[in-house]
């Protein structure tokens, strides 16, 4: 009987493939499934910000991206109606960020995975987590030519969303919970060129995005906020295109471009699941789901990907327990995405903001570097804390009142 993986991910995406591929790059008999066949589309937002392209070169994956024609964006711009703030996402070694078709970067991750090593399995159906004694220590499930197979691993890890089988079957504990805040949807257009500007649009409980992906098209998203939802499901396209007409300019941008497919969304619920417990964790949305608003889900994916991958080779390498090795990497997760997730929510709500922040997004307009970090804080590359620090505020504020006194 072959001995059992060290470990089997259920998934195969932004978080799925990545975990997988570092630890066989460490030497470890990884098993990846899916019930996809790759390539394969998702519903997603698509933005993949600086940081997130910073993973991608760290694993020697980010010149495979540029070569498949995915355009950079250097610039992203938030206009609030009065005003406009824009400036640079990212950072000299971080500078730009991509939209990619997830198409094309899922099977570019499935395929550097199975290159590190790792035994994928595509059109895979995860039919049970096997739980022996409270301990998770495999799954059963069918092949695509429909033979039943059941696999035994040191640790079983869920990369498989909000709906996580493998977090259902750990009865993994929730915190942090929210209901859905926004109804978000959007499309792909054609002939609507965005020059590497990624640019959103907030009005009076409306929120509307742009940004430019492979092939010539541009994602167009649009939102409202959830207590509209049933309302509005009814004649979705309507209440989408209504949006853009808050914003005259783009809106005649619009109507010059073409709708080249349907209408996607969906209302996600915000929480965090406790990622880890005997023989198991979880990576990406299936241990930490948040509005799509921020766009941060491809690069928290990556980040939880090289976090899981060192804990786990720390357990594996006999330097840390397992519940020392997870419980640090469950910390140093929550540490690190909280002020977003809190960022994200307050968002998603698509509420005034209060009449402090107001002033300050008002005085910080027309100053590069206060709008700069604005921007790099929507990105995820600076932390909302760090942003709205009372230190920080206060020198963009005196920064911003010694310009106007010139």
């Amino acid at each position: 009987m072959e001995k059992p993986y060290d470990a089997i991910i259920v998934g195969a995406r932004c978080a799925g493939a990545p975990t997988g591929m570092l630890l066989a790059r460490k030497g470890y008999r990884v098993l990846i499934v899916d019930r996809a066949t790759f390539p394969s589309d998702v519903v997603s937002t698509h933005v993949m910000h600086p940081l997130g392209a910073a993973a991608l070169a760290r694993w020697g994956l980010l010149d495979r991206l540029v070569s498949t024609g995915c355009p950079p964006i250097h610039t992203y711009a938030f206009d609030f109606g009065p005003f406009t703030l824009s400036g640079a996402p990212g950072t000299t070694d971080a500078p730009v960020a991509y939209c990619p078709r997830r198409t094309i970067l899922d099977k570019l991750l499935v395929d550097a995975a199975a290159e590190a090593g790792a035994e994928v399995r595509e059109g895979f159906t995860v039919e049970a987590i096997t739980v022996e004694n409270g301990r998770v220590v495999g799954l059963t499930g069918r092949s695509k030519n429909g033979k039943t197979v059941s696999e035994r691993a040191a640790v079983v890890i869920g990369a498989d969303g909000r709906h996580s089988l493998v977090a259902q079957a750990a009865q993994a504990p929730q915190y942090h919970d929210k209901p859905p805040l926004l109804a978000a949807y959007y499309s792909y257009w054609s002939g609507l060129p965005m020059h590497g500007r990624f640019e959103t649009y907030i009005r009076p409980n409306r929120g509307a995005a742009a940004v430019e992906t492979h092939e010539g098209l541009t994602v167009v998203a649009a939102g409202w906020p959830h207590g509209e939802f049933e309302a509005n499901k009814r004649d979705v396209e309507t209440h989408y295109l209504q949006v853009f007409e808050l914003v005259p300019e783009f809106a005649a941008r619009l109507r010059a471009a073409k709708r080249e497919t349907p209408i996607a969304g969906a209302a996600l619920p915000n929480f965090f699941r406790k990622p880890y417990g005997p023989g198991w964790a979880l990576v990406g949305d299936a241990g930490y789901n948040k509005d799509p608003i921020t766009a941060q889900g491809i690069t928290d994916a990556f980040s939880d990907a090289e976090r899981l991958a060192t804990a786990l080779d720390d357990v594996f390498t006999g330097t840390r327990s397992f519940d020392d090795a997870l419980d640090r990497y469950q910390r140093t997760r929550d540490e690190h995405v909280l002020p977003m997730y809190e960022f994200t929510c307050q968002l998603a709500s698509l509420a005034p903001s209060p009449p402090e922040t107001q002033q300050l997004f008002g005085a910080i307009h027309g100053h590069q570097a206060a709008m700069d970090a604005f921007v790099r804080m929507n990105a995820g590359t600076i932390s909302p804390a760090e942003f709205f620090a009372p230190a920080h505020v206060a020198e963009m504020m005196a920064a911003a009142q010694t310009a106007g006194a010139v």
